[in-house]
């Protein structure tokens, strides 16, 4: 059976975004472009030769996305979680995928990027830290996420220590 594959609604930047998430991820790369046709352009609405489809995979996953036009866009309700390894692994990703994306949607280790395209970039010690048998450590560590943007693992720590 073929892995599932998350397809992703664009306007007109399939192919800079597909491009754009292969520069981030290490074991990424770029598929086939399809590209719309002569026909069917009253439904469309693309010219023929502009880009249709581009498939891409990011750490092995694959995607495909479609310049579909305006009608919809990207919310919250669907994201792409990162667990990263250390902080450096965190800073690293928080700084490639907020270039050009939405400051005011930046929360707890959640952006969007300059796509509208909502990411969790986070380290994997954090679930350890948020879900403790010591709940008041636990709480602590909540507090202090809710205070953050990106995540600071080494104030996380901090707080969870007292």
């Amino acid at each position: 059976m073929d892995k599932i594959r998350a397809s992703l609604w664009f306007d007109t930047q399939a192919e800079e975004a597909a491009r754009f998430y292969t520069s981030i991820f290490k074991d990424s790369k770029l598929g086939g472009i399809a590209r719309y046709p002569d026909a069917g352009q009253d439904v469309t609405g693309k010219p023929p030769g502009s880009v249709m489809t581009v498939e891409f995979e990011v750490n092995g996953l694959p995607f495909i996305a479609l310049n579909g036009g305006p009608d919809f866009k990207f919310n919250e309700a669907i994201s792409f979680e990162i667990p990263c390894a250390d902080q450096a692994e965190v800073d690293y990703y928080w700084e490639r995928l907020t270039e050009g994306g939405d400051p005011a949607a930046q929360q707890c280790g959640w952006l969007k990027d300059k796509f509208g395209l909502s990411w969790q970039v986070v380290p994997r010690a954090m679930g350890e830290l948020l879900t403790s048998p010591d709940a008041e450590k636990s709480k602590r560590a909540f507090e202090a996420m809710l205070k953050m943007k990106k995540i600071d693992l080494g104030a996380l720590q901090q707080a969870f220590n007292g």
